[in-house]
């Protein structure tokens, strides 16, 4: 650390504990999930790409999720192990950095919940008009309206950070440089960074979580109409997963960003962060793929293909 006239140069990342025992079981953990999370959204990039069947909307929106939460993995994880057998220190660049990537992936991703559930929505609802409403132009705008959008905000988050001083305490009380923690460390005022930071999330999260509610309620409606027990169990297991993913998703972020103690992170904070930083990740292609036989049938043909 430099103080005085200049700025800090390397934060410290606060680890979950400084037990030695405890640290090899989180690094276990970790590695495990880092693991899972990269294979298992690995493998539904390739299953999908290489299956034409699966060639549908919802599919194309999966395949979008499954590589944002490789970044969201990749940006978060091997420093986390890092931290926890060698050195927890991180450079200023490569904080912002992580930021940035973070901050993308999430901001990304929490629009393109709305997107997906817009697509099932139109699949239940409306599916006489679903191939004109969801053709693959549409899918490709909205595509690219998610990963934009979530790099604008990203950008704008980031680039509110830069303009701050950091020549005091270095020690980022969390295990990963995400911004309410950081900015406890400015000696500049960061009241613009906590009302845009603050409004942002509230937009993306409340609005983006209502717009999906609301979909989700024409679609349980329209469900309920169904005769068959067959349509209506099918119709569900289409919906549940992504409903399942959303709520949880959902719920931990508008806990770590709109609370009266903005960047307070304790135990509880850091633990309710790994959710949607680490566990999500590796649990979406298991959760999402799971009860899908599609999926399944598509999966059990690549592995055939590479087994001959």
């Amino acid at each position: 650390m430099i103080v005085g006239n200049q700025t800090v140069t390397m934060f410290i990342l606060q680890n979950f504990t400084q037990d030695p025992g405890l640290q090899v079981a989180l690094f276990c953990f970790f590695f495990s999930l880092f693991t899972v999370a990269l294979m298992g959204n690995g493998l539904i990039i390739a299953t999908i790409h290489s299956s034409p069947n699966l060639h549908t909307p919802m599919y194309f929106f999966l395949v979008n999720l499954a590589m944002l939460d490789m970044i969201c993995t990749v940006s978060i994880l091997p420093k986390v192990l890092q931290s926890l057998v060698a050195d927890s220190t991180i450079s200023y660049r490569g904080c912002i950095s992580q930021m940035f990537f973070f901050t993308w992936s999430l901001s990304s991703e929490l629009l393109l919940f709305t997107a997906m559930a817009y697509d099932r929505y139109l699949a239940i609802c409306r599916p006489l008009l679903y191939g004109a409403l969801m053709s693959p132009r549409v899918c490709v705008v909205l595509a690219a309206f998610v990963w934009s959008s979530g790099m604008l905000i990203a950008l704008l988050l980031t680039g509110l950070v830069l303009r701050l001083s950091f020549c005091g305490p270095n020690l980022i009380t969390h295990f990963f440089c995400e911004i309410p923690p950081v900015l406890l460390l400015s000696c500049t005022p960061t009241l613009l960074n906590d009302v845009v930071t603050i409004t942002l999330d509230m937009i993306l999260s409340g609005l983006n979580f209502l717009l999906t509610m609301v979909s989700y309620g024409f679609i349980i409606v329209n469900i309920l109409r169904i005769r068959s027990t067959e349509g209506k169990r099918r119709a569900f297991s289409t919906c549940s997963s992504h409903l399942i993913v959303v709520t949880s998703y959902y719920s931990t972020v508008l806990y770590t960003y709109i609370r009266p103690a903005l960047g307070s992170t304790g135990l509880l904070d850091k633990a309710i962060a790994a959710l949607y930083t680490v566990v999500t990740p590796a649990l979406n292609p298991l959760i999402y793929t799971l009860r899908n036989k599609e999926f399944k049938t598509a999966l059990k043909k690549l592995f055939s293909c590479s087994s001959k």
